[in-house]
C-alpha cells in the first residue's frame, strides 16, 4: 500500500505553547483508584487574546497562557512585561514586537 503525504507549507497548525512564558504540555500519568497507571498530557490553559501596545499604538493578538495574561497586569501593561521579560521564553512573533518596543522606548 502506497501512502501519499500532504504538503504542510500553506498548513497553520496551533502550537499549544504559550508565547510569552513559554509554557508547554508536560506528561504525566491518569491513576485509577486500582492504582492503574495510563499515560496523559497535562495541557496549559491556553487563551488567545489581544493586547493593547501604547509604543507601537496597535493590538496585537496573542496565544497566551491565563497565567500570563495575569503576569502581564501585574506588570503594569503589555509594554512594561515585554521590555523586563527575558528573550528565551518568547515566540519568535513577539521577539520582533520586543525588538520594535525597545527602539520606539529609546
Amino acid at each position: 500500500m502506497k501512502t501519499t503525504s500532504i504538503p504542510l507549507k500553506n498548513k497553520k497548525f496551533m502550537s499549544k505553547k504559550c508565547e510569552l512564558t513559554g509554557k508547554i504540555p508536560l506528561a504525566g500519568n491518569n491513576v485509577s483508584h486500582a492504582n492503574n497507571k495510563t499515560r496523559r498530557r497535562f495541557l496549559p490553559n491556553l487563551k488567545k487574546v489581544t493586547f493593547t501596545s501604547e509604543l507601537l499604538k496597535r493590538n496585537i493578538k496573542l496565544n497566551v497562557s491565563n497565567s500570563a495574561v495575569r503576569t502581564v497586569d501585574k506588570k503594569g501593561g503589555f509594554d512594561l512585561f515585554i521590555q523586563n521579560t527575558k528573550s528565551k521564553n518568547l515566540s519568535l512573533r513577539v521577539k520582533k514586537i520586543k525588538k520594535s518596543i525597545a527602539a520606539k522606548a529609546n
